[in-house]
Parts: structure tokens; sequence; C-alpha cells
């Protein structure tokens, strides 16, 4: 509860013009703001109560199947909603925290107050989506509640009740949009602020006179309701903003609207180079994510079906989202989010550092293995390389280790989070395809041991090419490292009941997560740091995660539907087959494409904007879909690497005094070789990733 206050209050804080130094927002803001802000924090208390109440069903559901034979009928639904609910009711807090992401290369270059401009630039552009979603949302609940629409489940819930969530948490989301417009505004003027939010509610009531049946402008594609949003939000944007910035605001959504209405005309592939391209041109001015896929869906919706079609929009919301498989996704962050609060891993580091420190290299091999170790229980490739990075990273530079084999490592050892189960990449990536997600997990192990032996091969080589980048560290006795086993052991007794569970059909992955979650809140509790703050933190980060995942899936369903409507991938495989490319060229083109898409755009967003075209490709082509997965995780593992946007290498930049960014990127340059050699071999080798997906499918 503290922490949302202490939120509050941050958010709240008058941000100064960085060229004139006076305030930016003025005292009528800083209440308004506050109002906004609550509504968005209370949402977030909401979620953290509804996270806790997933784990406790899910472990409940569990342990009455196994010890009194008692199955619910309820558990595996109310989950569902609740992960419905936790994922857009959370959206306005995580974006008050600033966890939508977004590509920051061009304003990286801006000075701080053409950054400021830009952000309100971008930010009223989301807030166009996101009123335009929130209004078909509420469209798509009332025509859900009049049909009487029910769930096909056992317990036949009306579907207006989970899906009025959406509707809820996408306002709330338009709201925490307009906090930080105003927290940004430049022209802090009151009657400007109060006619602005006029105009913003005669907008709310115009939607709602123009009801739930879409009505088109005159004759065009666009609908009254569009155009609506659109003409009010550059409006009020002229009147909290600068006159510039209005009028890029208006621009680029024209702009947008005759580069889709020309491509109409186009070639099936053209089109999707059309909504490639916006995409691509939004995310790189800074637009999050989110709402660049959203809004080039929308066009898409809008141009390139025979007539707009934007209930796909809410449609997309409900649908893309309503898979039991999602729901494990909240379950290994939360538990990722404990271990990390609870300090095992610097245990189990020390152990580890015991053991190798006295060979070359010994303290980096003790990190590799950590980060493994680390890896198979938390799902996260950020968490495993912050936290090795605060344990690991200092450890090493007191030892006089290089600072390039130091963070390199650590910067390649965290990539280890995506790929050995539990992976949240791989339950994104098998519940769009339709790949049970313990097969997939299954198929990371082999290639994460492969990958862990041969980070410590580069490490062994580096250490005996430069003895002076790898001193030997202090020697133990055997007693000493007998005695510190004991610091393995609460991650044997995670990793048997989450990977345990999985491999023996015990649990599904959701259930094995929260199980999972469980048992990293008693190691809290056993250590005691367990505190009603150290829960909340959990909880919320739990929440932000979550929220900007499901959004960007949510995004990327909808530029999806798109996709599929004018058939672009069923084109671009027909096309490339007719070229005559080998197996093995395709994969290496994608390899390429991968690499550089990586260097640009996060890893989560690279998997959702590609998938769609690149699954089908590689299939028609012969490959096993679950082992493309395993290729598909890895290099998401190789752009989380690579610069300018290889977010683990800012992770570690942030928390390292003793090297910059150049340093750690040549640190990491020999594992990111490793890592295509490794590619390759599995490629060649294909058994090497299914046979144990295989022996698991032998053993249900």
């Amino acid at each position: 509860m503290q922490t949302i206050l202490d939120n509050t209050q941050e958010m709240a804080i008058r941000h100064q013009d960085s060229d004139t130094g006076s305030p930016v927002l003025s005292g009528t803001d800083y209440s308004i703001t506050r109002v906004l802000d609550l509504a968005s924090n209370s949402m977030g208390i909401v979620s953290c109560f509804a996270i806790l109440a997933m784990v406790l069903m899910i472990s409940y559901e569990v342990l009455s199947r196994y010890l009194f034979n008692e199955p619910t009928s309820w558990v595996t639904e109310y989950s569902l909603y609740i992960l419905v609910g936790i994922a857009f009711l959370s959206a306005g807090y995580a974006h008050l925290c600033d966890s939508h992401i977004r590509v920051e290369i061009l304003l990286n270059y801006l000075s701080e107050h053409r950054q400021r401009q830009l952000k309100q630039i971008t930010a009223w552009l989301g807030f166009v989506f996101s009123v335009l979603a929130t209004w078909q949302m509420i469209i798509f609940v009332h025509s859900e509640f009049e049909g009487g629409a029910k769930a096909w489940g056992l317990l036949a819930t009306p579907l207006w009740i989970p899906e009025a969530s959406i509707a809820v948490g996408l306002g709330v989301f338009s709201l925490a949009l307009l906090s930080e417009i105003l927290k940004i505004n430049s022209i802090p003027n009151r009657w400007r602020e109060v006619s602005g939010l006029v105009l913003l509610g005669l907008m709310t009531v115009g939607l709602f006179v123009i009801g739930v049946k879409p009505m088109p402008f005159f004759e065009t594609s666009l609908e009254q309701g569009t155009v609506l949003i659109l003409a009010i939000v550059l409006i009020v944007a002229w009147l909290w903003s600068e006159t510039k910035i209005a009028l890029f605001t208006m621009i680029i959504p024209l702009l947008g609207g005759f580069f889709f209405m020309w491509g109409e005309g186009l070639s099936i592939i053209a089109r999707g180079g059309v909504i490639a391209v916006y995409v691509l041109f939004l995310m790189a001015i800074g637009v999050r994510i989110a709402f660049a896929l959203g809004l080039a869906g929308t066009f898409g919706l809008i141009f390139f079906l025979p007539f707009s079609q934007l209930q796909v929009i809410a449609e997309r919301s409900w649908t893309s989202v309503n898979s039991f498989a999602f729901t494990a996704i909240p379950m290994f962050i939360l538990m990722g989010a404990f271990l990390l609060r609870s300090g095992v891993s610097s245990d189990l580091f020390k152990v580890l550092l015991m053991w190798m420190g006295r060979f070359p290299g010994g303290i980096a091999h003790a990190t590799v293995g950590a980060c493994g170790i680390f890896a198979a229980v938390s799902g996260s490739s950020l968490a495993t390389a912050a936290t090795m990075g605060m344990t690991a990273g200092p450890e090493m530079i007191k030892n006089r280790y290089s600072p390039r084999l130091a963070y390199g490592v650590v910067a390649a050892g965290g990539t280890l989070g995506i790929l050995i189960p539990p992976s949240i990449a791989m339950i994104i990536y098998g519940s769009l395809v339709g790949i049970p997600i313990g097969e997939l997990f299954m198929a990371g192990v082999v290639p994460g041991v492969v990958l862990i032996s041969a980070f410590m091969i580069v490490v062994l080589i580096w250490s005996i090419v430069q003895p002076n980048a790898a001193p030997r560290g202090q020697q133990y006795t055997w007693a000493e490292k007998i005695k510190a086993l004991t610091g393995v052991l609460p991650f044997l007794v995670l990793i048997a009941g989450v990977l345990g569970s999985l491999y023996l059909g015990v649990a599904t992955p959701t259930e094995s997560g929260a199980l999972g979650a469980l048992i990293a809140a008693l190691l809290c509790v056993n250590k005691k740091k367990m505190t009603v703050r150290l829960l909340f933190d959990a909880l919320l980060e739990t929440a932000q995660t979550t929220s900007f995942l499901i959004i960007i899936v949510v995004s990327a369903s909808i530029m999806g539907y798109t996709f599929d409507y004018i058939a672009l991938p069923k084109t671009l495989v027909a096309s490339i087959i007719g070229t005559s490319l080998s197996p093995g060229m395709v994969i290496a083109a994608l390899v390429v494409i991968y690499i550089i898409l990586g260097m640009f755009i996060d890893s989560v967003s690279m998997m959702l904007m590609t998938w769609s075209v690149s699954v089908p490709l590689v299939t028609s082509l012969g490959f096993d879909p679950t082992w493309f997965g395993v290729f598909f995780v890895m290099m998401i593992e190789i752009g989380l690497i690579t610069p300018p946007v290889g977010m683990i290498l800012f992770v570690l930049q942030g928390m390292s005094e003793d090297a910059d960014l150049k340093e750690i990127v040549f640190g990491v340059i020999p594992f990111v070789f490793v890592f295509l050699a490794v590619i390759f071999l599995f490629y060649l080798f294909p058994e090497l990733v299914l046979w144990l997906p295989h022996q698991m499918s032998g053993v249900s």
C-alpha cells in the first residue's frame, strides 16, 4: 500500500522546463493529475489482491486434486478471468511506472526539451488509440450483454462480466495517458486545462449519443466516432500543448491514412510492407510499442478490409488473451520477484564461488552456473541479469577481473532466463502457436545446458589467452565447500517442484508456477525477509510486467488480424517456396532479420510482430514448430544483448560503475558468436532440441 502512495507522490512532483526553469505543471494540474493517478493506483491495488487470490486458488486446485481426489470445476475459468482483469486493470498503473516500453533510439539523441515535445506527441497518439479501444470495448460489452453470451465452461458465466474489466481497464489506461500529458504539457494555463477537460467530457457524451451502431463519416471508410475522437483530441492537444505539437499530432495519423489509402491497390506483400513500415516509423519516433502495433493494425482494419471493422479491436482484446496458458505468466513473474527479494540467489552464487573460484576464470564459471540455475526457476532474463549483476559483477571486479569479461559473462548468462524453463517467452509462443507449454519447456533444457557449457568454454579460453583478465579466486577447504551446499537446497526444492511436476504430468505450467511462487514466498519467510511492503512490491511488479506483456499481445493480435485477412502469411510462404530457396537459406535469412530487429526492438515485441509470418513459413518447409520455438527464443536472446536496444546491456550499465556500455558490448560479442554457432549446431542436429520433449510425451 505504501508503494502506491509513494508512487502517487512521486508522480505529482512538478516538472520544470529544462530551457526556462519554470514549472511545467500549474496548481490546477497538480490536483488533476493526483485524481487521475488515484484511479490507476487504485486499480494497481485491486490487481495485487487479484494476483494473490489467483495463486491461492490454483494452489488449492492442485492440493484438492492430488490429496483428496476432488478437482474443482471453477478454478480454471475464474483464474482466466482474473488474468484478464489483472492485465487491463493494471495497465494504467504500469503506465505511470513507465513500464510500457518504447524504442528510444531517436529520443536519446535529442535535447531534454525536444524529448519532452516528442513524448507529448507520442502520448497524444497513444491516447487516441486507447480512447478508440475503450469505446469499441464498451460497444462490445453492450452487445455481449444484449445477446446473453455465456462461456462454454461448466459455470456458463455471462461473458460481459469479465469483458467489462477490459473496458474499465482501458478507460483507466486513457486517464493515465492524460496524466502523463498534463505532467509534461508546456502551456500551464487554467482556462485551457479546464476547456480541454470539458471538451473531453463532451467527446465522451458524443460517443454515447452515436451509440453502439457504427455510422460512416459521409461516404468514407471512417466512422463518425473515430472522426469525433481525432477532432477533439487534436483540439485539446492545441489547448494543452504547443501549436507545433498539436500540428504533428494531426500530421502523423493523416500521413498514415494517406499511406494506407495508397497501399489499398498494391499487392498483398506490398500491403504487408505498408503496415510494417508504418509500425517501424511509429516505433522510431518513440511511440510505445503497444500503441505502434495497435495504431498500424487499426489503419489496416479501416483501409485494407472491404469495410471498416473497428470492432475487431474489442474482439481481439478479449479473444487474444482468453487462453488459460497465459495464466502461467503472472505465476512465474511472481516467483521470480520473490526469489529476487529473498536473497537466496546470493547464497547460490557464494556456493558456486567456493567450488569453482580457484579454476581459471572460476568466478566467471560460477556466474554462468548461477545464471543457469536461477534461470531454471525465474523465467525472466532481465531478473537473471539484474540479480547476477548485483552479486557476480562486483565480485569479479573486486577480484581484478577485466570489466569486459565480468559484465560480458553476466550479460550472456542473463539471456538463459528465457531459454531454460520456465520461460515467459515460451509461454507466449506456445499460446500463440498452439503447442503444449510443458513440451516447449522440456525442449529448452538441453539447449540451455549446451549454451551453459559453451559459455564456460569461452570463459576458459579467455582466461587462458588473457590470464590477467581472470585471476584465480580464494581457495576453500572441502569442509567449507560441503557445508556451503545447503545454499543450493532452496533452488533444488524449487526446481523439483516446478520442473518435476511438469515432467511427471502432475501439474500444468500454471499450477507449477503457482506452487513455485508459494515456495519462493516461503523462502522469503525462511530468510526473514517477508514483510507487507515486500509482498506488495512483488505483487505490483507482477501486475506491471503482466500488463505490458498482455497489452502488446493484444495490439499485435489486432495487427495480425489484418495480416491474416489479406492472406499475407500464405502469400509470403508461396512466394518463398516459389523461389526454390533451400530451408537452410531461409533459416539463415531469418537469423539475419532477427539480429537486425533485435538491435532496435525488444524481444517480446519482436516475437509478436513476426510469428504470424515466420511460423507458417518454417513449418511449410518441414521444420518442427517446437524446434522453431527454441530457435525463436534463442534469436530473441541475441536481441537482448545486441546494441543499441539490448535491454540486458542497459540493465547492467545502470547497475555498474565499473564499466561503460562500450566495455559491456565488447565483452558480450564473443558470446554472441557462440550463440550463432549453437544455433547452427541445432539446425544440423534438431534431435538435440526434440529428444527430451519426445521422452516427456512417452512418460505422459
